[in-house]
């Protein structure tokens, strides 16, 4: 049985961890499989949002601790850089990426629902970086993404405590987008993805990639990024054909391509 599940529906992707007897706990494997298939979807002009679940009872319970005990220094950062090649390969997904969080989200679990530009967790989810517990801190990002998120000092208390957080709490800081309950953690997640997915998708990409790129930019780069790609989508058929639909009081009907007019 795979360990990763990958469909599409219409313009949405699911992806979906499958180890639910080790409540997703992330294998190398499942690793490898993560990135193949995020690889995959960024090949597909006509995706529109990506969600990200786990199978079973929990989204991802961290990463396998028997795989990790045997490192040494040399192996510990080898993994170290695996995870985060994966979390970014999140992060930098030309599309949305949202996150269902079905249940506990820790360590690696955690630090993958933190690369997902968006996250919708059932009221029995839960946050927490533990790493601290096993003498270690965390290695796949979760130093430098929950700072962003959360702020500097609730961030630091939650790592250097190794606490954990309610599905309530997580909204109340900012972690989260949105709480409901477990039956509905996917469908709302899916009518998120949804509600994405009927505007316009070059100037969703670009959005998305002004935000993304711009923080690692100072606000200056930021600017002229945003400029850039401000101007760009004025070379789109979904510029006019937004711009016509609103004067014209209609729906519009967005295909996602460019314009062939050239500039005078």
């Amino acid at each position: 049985m795979s360990l990763v599940l990958l469909e599409r529906r219409d313009a949405i992707a699911n992806i979906r961890l499958n180890r639910p007897e080790k409540l997703n706990a992330l294998s190398q494997t499942m690793l490898e499989d993560l990135s193949d298939a995020f690889k995959h979807l960024k090949k597909q002009p006509d995706l529109r949002a990506v969600i990200l679940t786990g199978s079973g009872e929990a989204f991802c319970a961290g990463t396998d601790i028997k795989e990790l005990a045997g490192l040494d220094q040399n192996g510990a950062r080898a993994a170290s850089e695996r995870g985060q090649a994966v979390c970014n390969q999140i992060a930098n997904c030309p599309v949305p990426v949202i996150a269902a969080i079905n249940g506990i989200a820790a360590g690696g679990g955690c630090e993958l629902a933190l690369a997902c530009h968006l996250r919708v967790a059932s009221t029995n989810a839960q946050f927490t970086l533990p790493e601290i517990k096993l003498g270690v801190i965390p290695g796949y990002g979760g130093t430098q993404r929950l700072p962003f998120e959360m702020g500097y000092g609730r961030a630091l208390e939650v790592m250097l405590t190794g606490k954990t957080l309610s599905a309530e709490q997580g909204y109340q800081f900012g972690l989260v987008n949105q709480v409901t309950d477990p039956a509905n953690v996917f469908t709302a997640a899916e009518s998120l993805a949804k509600d994405i997915a009927k505007l316009a998708p070059l100037a969703v990409r670009a959005c998305l990639r002004a935000v993304t790129r711009g923080l690692e930019l100072s606000l200056q780069e930021g600017l002229t990024l945003e400029a850039e790609l401000f101007a760009s989508l004025f070379g789109t058929d979904d510029m006019r054909e937004g711009t016509s639909a609103f004067l014209e009081k209609r729906t519009p009907v967005f295909k996602g391509t460019r314009s062939k007019r050239t500039s005078p």
